[in-house]
This record gives structure tokens, sequence and C-alpha cells, in this order.
């Protein structure tokens, strides 16, 4: 794809490399990144590269100036993005500023959990499991986040 010219299309047919003559590969090139679907023959590729065209302004608009460093050190902020708009292999939103409210409300929450996490010191991985656990079964009676400071694992004799 990068050797490819400006002027040529953004589109590939397919072959053996990616599963046949049925998919095609759509691209686009912005800057330094190239975004490439693959998909079959059923899809617009006008379409698809609408459907880029969005997903790269709302990295852009999500990271001020989206660059490679970005998508490597915020890959799951990035998957999230995608996830708002496909599912399932269907596109189900491409409205920029309902995909980005999405994006604010799930970072509120994030910055919420990590404020009340940290305050009583237990984070990361610890942190999601317990309000994992709490939203899924909300009657019942967890302890409290005071009482899960102070678990002492059994130490075990060396033998």
């Amino acid at each position: 794809l990068s050797k490819r010219e400006d002027s040529v299309c953004n589109f590939l047919e397919g072959g053996t490399l990616i599963g046949g003559s049925d998919f095609r590969l759509v691209y686009r090139h912005y800057a330094t990144l190239y975004f490439v679907f693959c998909v079959d023959s059923s899809e617009s590729e006008l379409g698809i590269l609408d459907l880029i065209q969005v997903f790269v302004e709302t990295l852009d608009r999500c990271f001020e100036n989206v660059c490679e460093l970005d998508l490597i050190f915020h890959m799951d902020k990035v998957h999230y993005i995608l996830q708002e708009i496909v599912m399932g292999g269907m596109v189900v939103e491409t409205n920029q500023t309902e995909i980005l409210t999405h994006i604010e409300a799930q970072q509120r929450i994030e910055k919420q959990e990590a404020g009340i996490f940290k305050s009583s010191r237990m984070g990361g991985a610890p942190a999601r499991a317990f309000s994992a656990a709490k939203s899924m079964a909300p009657n019942v009676n967890l302890p409290k986040l005071a009482d899960l400071q102070n678990i002492s694992l059994p130490s075990f004799k060396k033998l």
C-alpha cells in the first residue's frame, strides 16, 4: 500500500493473501498513518471509506492530532472508539457527536472509579473486579473497601 501513488483508488481486490477473491482491502492514508479494512464483496467501498473517515476524525478529536504513539499506547481507547462505531461487523454509529458523548461518559466513569479506589489504596484489576461484582449483583452484601485493605494471605512455611 505504501508504494501506491496517491492518485490511484483506495481499493484492492482480494487474493490468496486476504482470503480469496470475495474480499477487498479498503484503505486511506492520513499523514503517516494507514487505516486498512478488509471487507467482503457485499460491502460498499465508499461506505467503508466514510467509516474510515469518521473513525480517523473521532481519533483526531480524542487524541488531538492522532499519531502512531497514540494508537500504540492507548490501544484500549482506540478499540473502545471502534466498538462505538462498529458492533458485530455492522456499522452502528457514524454521528461523531454521539460517539464522543459515549467516550466522554466512559472516561468520567473511569475517573470516578479511579478516584474511589485510589482513596482506598486499591487500584488496577482488583478495583475493576470489585466494581464489576458490585454492578452485577447489587443485592449482595460485599465487604467495605476499608475492610479489604487489611486482608493478608496465609504464609506458607518453607520446606
